[in-house]
């Protein structure tokens, strides 16, 4: 991955895709698969917000069964499988516990009918899928003994026992989405990140490509296209607004979603899922609210998800002591073994998603959570040709909401419709038929005397191109170091900036490597990653500096409840 901007500006494109999100790289991936020109711009890093930020979970859509959405139980299911497919170093099946109480609609017969049913939908769930431990299972039944076992705090009155059954995990949605890129920009792509869409070119009522401006050097030009895609999420309408008069009918509400992050595993085996007071207004059969997730992810547990209505710039994101409090009790009041504090948080994740609200017959408002993508085509809508918008609302159906989107657009460019080929070709990495056994051949050939915890940590973020990391070991041995007892090589920070386009510090901390996905990883980490930076791109003193002191100000936004020194 080389950032060429000249060369951004110095042809035209069929597409051009603005965002670096999950969506837009799923876009992107689609479309240059499909034998498109595409060029992808990211006014920031590659997956900087909610992509990098979310529950890191993929919905198979049994949570569609309850508001009987039969076609989203379908679609989520089936996106799932193409994920544990084509990103098998990066996906993988996550068992959830949730306990039965009574008989009613919480107990275990209602459950038990509903998982019968939502597995009689899904047959084909593994479909295509080859490696054993990338199968969905079917669900089981614990019985009260031994659900205790597991969570020995939950309330034990009219507990009748537990079901398990089955989502999916991302291991590091950063490193899925710049996975989806590095494949794209394989089939010929150019992306780069740090480069804004501030204006639409038109000419008449068509939208002939963007005027960007080079956020690092500060730089204008124009980037060309037949069609732009504007996959910016909760910033789309901030630029369509400028051109577009009627663009109020299309002002998207968007709820801001909370995830914490704790350092430790509350358990090795299941996540967890419990009933809450918030409600789903849109569930047909209401089991008495939503649920809380509490999830096993790494060294640490992910509990979420916290919802609020958010109608603010995207950039004025906070989250209050009070309000993350007061999610702690809920969590404590169902788990009261837990109790956790403000002083348990390690970070604290937050991402904007589509949201709504809907009047009921008196008049007051309730909560509508998002259920379907916004996919708005400017020619149907505003008599504007060439421009195309589409916010996202799950991670898992990116790849199929682009698939749909490429459909249309090879139609308004009147080109053949290609099949796509996204449901069925690995992203970068993928390469890789059984996972456990890769890791086996991987640890009993490597010339590197590695631990098998750091060589298993390579395998799941760069898959089957882990070498190209090594290579630099090779070259520089001093590379082959682990960056202060963190688990990270000091070569991914160097092959961060060589080849994935890693410009600031908090990109190599945040994004392309673990060091800062949990935690803060102390300040030996972060001098020992800008001094490996600085010789990169010679930095001076003052700009490693600078450096390192963005991140410890990114770190004191997103967990100043728990910071490690």
């Amino acid at each position: 991955m080389i950032r060429n901007i000249g060369k951004l500006s110095d042809k035209e494109y069929d597409l051009v895709v603005i965002g670096g999100g999950i969506f837009g790289a799923c876009a992107a991936w689609d479309a240059v698969l499909r034998g498109l020109k595409v060029a992808l711009i990211e006014k920031d890093d590659f997956c900087q917000a909610t992509s990098a930020n979310h529950f890191k979970m993929i919905h198979g859509g049994m949570r569609y069964l309850q508001h009987l959405d039969i076609k989203r139980v379908r679609e989520s299911s089936r996106e799932r499988s193409v994920l544990l497919k084509t990103a098998p170093h990066l996906a993988t099946p996550l068992p959830i516990l949730m306990p039965t109480y009574g008989h009613g609609m919480r107990g275990k017969e209602i459950l038990k009918t509903g998982l019968f049913l939502y597995e009689l939908m899904t047959f084909d769930r593994n479909k295509g899928v080859k490696d054993p431990a990338r199968q969905i299972p079917r669900s089981s039944f614990l019985s009260k003994e031994e659900i205790l076992k597991e969570y020995p705090g939950l309330d034990k009155k009219n507990l009748t026992g537990g079901v398990v059954f089955y989502d999916g995990q991302i291991y590091n949605p950063p490193r899925l989405v710049l996975s989806y890129i590095r494949a794209a920009v394989k089939e010929g792509l150019e992306a780069a990140n740090y480069v804004e869409a501030i204006n639409y070119i038109i000419s008449g009522n068509r939208v002939q490509g963007v005027v960007a401006r080079d956020t690092l050097s500060g730089d204008k030009f124009e980037i060309r296209s037949k069609v732009v895609l504007n996959a910016s999420g909760p910033w789309a309408h901030k630029l369509n607004k400028s051109i577009l008069q009627k663009y109020s009918g299309h002002l998207p509400s968007f709820s801001r979603d909370l995830v914490i992050v704790v350092p430790k595993k509350l358990s090795e085996k299941y996540a967890f899922a419990h009933v809450v007071k918030t409600r789903d207004n849109d569930a047909v059969f209401d089991r008495g609210g939503r649920h809380i997730f509490i999830v096993p992810w790494r060294q640490y547990s992910l509990i979420g998800v916290w919802h609020q209505v958010f109608d603010r710039n995207p950039e004025e994101i906070t989250v209050k002591d009070e309000e993350l409090q007061n999610f702690l009790n809920e969590i404590n009041n169902i788990y009261n073994k837990v109790d956790l504090t403000v002083n348990d948080v390690s970070m604290v994740n937050t991402g904007l998603i589509l949201f709504g609200m809907q009047k009921n017959q008196n008049g007051n408002s309730k909560h509508s959570f998002g259920k379907r993508s916004m996919l708005i085509d400017h020619y149907s809508e505003d008599n504007l040709e060439g421009l195309f918008t589409l916010i996202g609302v799950r991670a898992t159906v990116a790849r199929q909401d682009a698939q749909d989107l490429l459909d249309i657009i090879l139609k308004r460019l009147a080109q053949k419709i290609k099949s796509s080929k996204t449901a069925v070709t690995p992203i970068y990495g993928g390469n890789i038929d059984n996972f456990e056994e890769y890791v086996r051949k991987a640890d009993s050939e490597t010339q590197f005397s590695l631990n098998s915890d750091i060589l298993r940590s390579l395998i799941h973020n760069y898959g089957s191109e882990y070498l190209e990391v090594l290579s630099y070991a090779k070259e520089d041995s001093s590379l082959g170091e682990e960056i202060d007892g963190r688990g990270i090589l000091k070569a991914e920070v160097t092959h961060a900036v060589r080849e994935e386009m890693a410009f600031k510090l908090q990109d190599v901390i945040f994004r392309r490597t673990e060091l800062g996905t949990g935690e803060n990883p102390g300040q030996e980490a972060l001098n020992i990653c800008s001094q490996l930076m600085g010789n990169e791109l010679q930095w001076s003193r003052e700009k490693i500096s600078n450096e390192v002191n963005e991140v410890l100000d990114i770190f004191s936004r997103r967990g100043p409840w728990r910071v490690s020194q």
